[in-house]
């Protein structure tokens, strides 16, 4: 299984305020997507996705892997837990949202095919 950071997100309560704020401190250039500020910010490596009302401002760190369902799977047989996969979103891939036993999240992604 790969292990390469892929994909961040940030849930902030407001995401205009914490759009500000990254684009100031690291110059990251932002694709807003839907409202509230929301979007995406394309960094050197990586895109880091922005969306706000959440509860707990957080980074969510997603780890690429190569089979999406092979993951999901090794996932639960360890004792995690995951979501539901998403469904694919065209030039992003598939993604999973899940925890490890103690309830750690972290996400995975499987980058879109080329």
């Amino acid at each position: 299984m790969a292990n390469e950071v892929s994909y961040l997100e940030i849930g902030t309560k407001d995401a205009a305020i914490s759009r500000v704020f990254f684009e100031q401190l690291f110059g990251w250039s932002f694709h807003p997507m839907g409202s509230n500020g929301e979007g995406w910010f394309q960094t050197p490596s990586i895109k880091v996705g922005l969306h706000g009302n959440d509860p707990e401002p957080q980074f969510f760190i997603f780890f690429d892997v190569p089979d999406l369902m092979a993951a999901v799977a090794r996932v639960k047989e360890l004792g995690g837990k995951t979501d539901e996969p998403g469904s694919d979103e065209p030039d992003f891939g598939r993604f999973c949202a899940c925890c490890d036993p103690q309830g750690i999240r972290f996400g995975l992604h499987q980058l879109p095919k080329s």
